[in-house]
């Protein structure tokens, strides 16, 4: 019997009472907060290069102009620290989920799933700028297509403060089909590209969201994706490239 890691998730908030939630969290906010906050509106909105710094800063209510240079150094020190806000949380709750896997025998990959998607799940009923964080994620994460450098705007989402992933990978990695890790198919970063895409992309549909429903499809299809074996072509082509070499 598959036992699957379990994380509870708070109830979604409601949409009318957003506004008040945003005005409660300016009051009093200091100058980096609120330009994350208001970074996470406007790239969620348009898209991370369709927002300009100074659209960033007013919408900050910042009256100094410089606030966000001075702050972050520009847009990529911005992104990166919005990604770095929200990728502490997803840490510590993936941190704690294979603390509690640890010393199992009985693993399988869905367990593998449920840790790494479920943390990240937990973003959508966040009202301190989850599902924005969650959009920009995907964003990042769709136009990725190479290795990720720990010290870009994205590479938090890899390489978090906790070394999750890498803790997950080791966890996980002998359970995947041979030859389906490491190059040339990065499977895990492609697995892991996927879910953060799909959870962007319910994000943005926005409320209501059957969370529980949403949440175990994706598990299903993000441990189908671990697990699919190598075809014989594949199989036979990886050979061929070992071969070249």
């Amino acid at each position: 019997m598959h036992h699957v890691v379990r994380l509870t998730l708070p109830r979604m908030p409601s949409t009318p009472g957003a506004p008040a939630r945003a005005a409660a969290r300016r009051e009093g906010a200091d100058a980096p907060t609120e330009l994350i906050s208001a970074a996470e509106r406007l790239f969620a909105e348009k898209g991370i290069d369709g927002v300009s710094l100074r659209e960033i800063t007013r919408e900050a209510h910042q009256r100094n102009t410089t606030a966000l240079q001075y702050h972050f150094g520009g847009r990529d020190g911005l992104v990166r620290a919005l990604v770095q806000k929200h990728m502490h949380t997803v840490a510590v709750r993936r941190a704690a989920l294979l603390d509690h896997i640890e010393g199992r025998d009985d693993l399988c990959l869905r367990d593998g799933a449920a840790i790494l998607v479920q943390p990240v799940v937990a973003k959508l009923t966040d009202d301190d700028g989850g599902p924005e964080f969650l959009q920009i994620a995907g964003e990042l994460l769709n136009r990725t297509q190479r290795n990720i450098d720990p010290a870009e705007p994205v590479g938090p989402v890899i390489y978090d403060h906790l070394d999750t992933l890498d803790r997950w990978s080791a966890v996980f990695e002998a359970l995947m089909p041979e030859g389906s890790t490491g190059p040339p198919l990065h499977r895990r970063f492609a697995v892991i590209r996927f879910a953060h895409i799909e959870i962007g992309r319910r994000a943005r549909v926005g409320p209501p969201i059957d969370v529980p429903l949403f949440t175990h499809q994706l598990l299903d299809m993000v441990a189908a994706l671990l697990g699919a074996p190598l075809s014989e072509e594949t199989q036979r082509l990886l050979a061929a490239r070992g071969d070249a070499r």
